[in-house]
């Protein structure tokens, strides 16, 4: 008779891990191999980077994937290398090559080039994608051969600069809106300067505010004594919006759900003027965010389920 085995009850575990995601492998798989090392209840990632692509992948624990959406609406930022000259049927190196053609374009060809796709622009979404149809990512189209039609979408390139150029490599650095690809922008670069273009390598170096200095490879993960160490705290994805501080009488008052008229608590400082959201405290403790209104009005949004001495 042979034993079952008796599966390790998952940890309650709450912050974010900034992972350096290395080439090959899915995001998805990617967050199961960390959530493993953690051994994390609940775990979810923000946005995906295609397998072939690196860098910056923020993965969410516990009550940090309440605020995960914050960072798929995000800008990001970019380093590519594009391949001038061939053109594959994915717009990376993972595809099949359609067409070669002969390089010859210059430094001067290049800047006109980039700088047509600065700012606000159209992009077709690629087969090659996520995106569904009839309940159908479209790349599963695309693997049986079939092209849709696609509507173009707004975006915007933030930033768009050429870091080197050694032909036929391009390397430039980009930011985008969310709903970018890259991939299309480095298609759509080579298209313009007459030859064609695929993606050769992608990293991401940036997500909102959060920055690849802090990154943590899966290598670094498996081998840490203290794993739980490297996670940053939730309100690192909350950087970017104003501190508001309760005192612990208000901060029960907001974990119930109670609008507050911070405009009458003296001893409450609210960023003014501003209005829109916030991320709301008791002293250190992370209550959740809140959306500040006219008259210094506080209503909460997302609250943070265990706040132990603010409920007390």
């Amino acid at each position: 008779m042979t034993q079952q085995k008796v599966k390790r009850p998952r940890d309650l575990v709450d912050g974010v891990l900034l992972l350096d995601k290395p080439v090959g492998l899915s995001s998805n798989d990617a967050l199961i191999k960390a959530k493993r090392v953690l051994n994390a209840k609940k775990a979810g990632h923000t946005g995906t980077l295609d397998p072939f692509a690196t860098g910056l992948l923020p993965l969410c624990f516990g009550e940090a994937t309440k605020f995960s959406q914050d960072l798929l609406e995000a800008d990001k930022t970019y380093v590519t290398t594009v391949h001038l000259g061939v053109r594959t049927d994915t717009g990376d190196t993972e595809g099949q090559v359609l067409e070669t053609r002969d390089v010859d374009v210059t430094l001067a060809q290049i800047e006109a080039v980039l700088a047509r796709f600065r700012g606000p622009i159209a992009q077709v979404p690629p087969m090659y994608s996520a995106l569904k149809r009839d309940g159908k990512p479209l790349y599963e189209y695309a693997r049986a051969g079939v092209t849709l039609e696609r509507e173009a979408r707004n975006v915007t390139i933030h930033k768009l600069e050429l870091l080197s150029y050694e032909a036929p490599f391009l390397k430039l650095e980009a930011t985008v809106s969310k709903g970018t690809y890259i991939r299309v922008l480095g298609e759509d670069i080579g298209a313009a300067l007459g030859c064609g273009a695929h993606l050769n390598a992608l990293r991401r170096t940036g997500v909102g505010a959060l920055q690849a200095s802090n990154m943590v490879t899966l290598e670094a993960l498996q081998a840490h004594e203290a794993p739980l160490s490297l996670l940053a705290p939730v309100d690192a994805l909350l950087s970017s919006f104003p501190r508001i501080a309760l005192t612990a009488e208000l901060a029960k008052r907001f974990l119930n759900g109670q609008r507050l008229p911070l405009g009458k608590e003296p001893e409450i400082v609210t960023p003014a003027p501003y209005e829109g959201r916030v991320r709301v405290y008791e002293q250190d403790r992370l209550l959740g965010t809140g959306v500040l209104g006219e008259w210094a009005i506080l209503a909460p949004e997302r609250l943070i389920a265990a706040a132990p001495a603010a409920q007390a």
